[in-house]
């Protein structure tokens, strides 16, 4: 244990044909504010003939965020969604009650070029009252979300509230996600602009926290009131991201996110006899782990 907080290494593994790094849950932090996932994918090169494929698969309880710093990646879902992102736009879909859905590298890339795929895969845990909500899909562009700068570093906040700024994504708990790139070494001030917990995650370069040099692929977490001084150094890339913890436990199963071992049992059952919300006219199925 580190005198700075808890620090996450991220730990690789392998989809087939694409590797992530898994950053949290964690065995010592299951959740940070209500985020409750976040996989790393790549950077990774695709192309000429291996690609993004992840088939049909379930969701309940949560609401996905996908954030792409490099390539695209299509998806498509049960409630009719069919929308490409691209680097710096988010994806935004409200699992609820049940959505199922697919994503892959859009079909216009499969011609015979090699492109980076990099981003990040995030699950925020509903609030219990919307644990059961009617799923949801929002894309948000990249020229909607709030951008500004302090002297040379740039901020950019892709969900939530945070530093007098309100994100246009739809969150339903209070949350924060902000991008932090810098070119000069910075001091980073997190308190009291933001509330709950927080996580630090360094995509590129380091910070130094209470005398401790942490490197990139490792989350710093801690309480907002725990946290020390924050030099960010030169040509860092951070994703800074936490929030108010929910009020009860959650339980994870495989893509199933819920308060209740119940109701994840029973999402379980329907999506083994084919019952769950299905995608029309995609026949691929990722089955139940074993």
């Amino acid at each position: 244990m580190s005198n700075v907080g808890l620090i996450i290494e991220e730990r690789s593994r392998d989809i087939g044909d694409f590797l992530v790094g898994r950053l949290i849950p964690f065995r010592k932090k299951r959740m940070i504010g209500p985020f409750i996932f976040i996989d790393h994918m790549g950077p990774t090169t695709l192309g000429p003939d291996r690609y993004m494929d992840v088939d049909q698969h379930p969701h309940i309880g949560l609401a996905t965020l996908t954030y792409m710093l490099d390539g695209e990646i299509m998806h498509e879902d049960s409630i009719g969604t069919k929308q490409r992102i691209t680097p710096g736009s988010v994806n935004w879909m409200v699992a609820g009650k049940g959505v199922s859905h697919s994503e892959r590298t859009p079909t216009d890339l499969r011609n015979g070029k090699s492109f980076v795929a990099h981003g990040y895969q995030i699950w925020v845990a509903l609030p219990k009252s919307k644990e059961e909500m009617p799923p949801e899909f929002h894309h948000i562009s990249a020229g909607d979300l709030p951008e500004w700068r302090d002297g040379t570093t740039h901020f950019k906040l892709i969900a939530g509230k945070a530093y007098g700024y309100i994100s246009p994504v739809p969150v339903f708990s209070p949350l924060f996600m902000v991008e932090i790139k810098t070119v000069s070494e910075y001091e980073l001030i997190t308190g009291p602009e933001l509330s709950g917990e927080i996580g630090i995650c360094i995509v590129e370069g380091s910070i130094k926290a209470c005398g401790e040099i942490i490197n990139k692929g490792n989350i710093l977490v801690s309480k907002i009131s725990d946290v020390c001084n924050i030099i960010v150094s030169s040509k860092t890339h951070l994703l800074l991201f936490g929030g108010e913890p929910l009020a009860e436990e959650r339980h994870i199963y495989w893509n199933f996110v819920s308060h209740s071992k119940e109701r994840i049992e029973s999402a379980k059952a329907e999506w083994k006899n084919k019952t769950f919300p299905m995608m029309p006219n995609d026949a691929s199925y990722v089955p139940l782990p074993s």
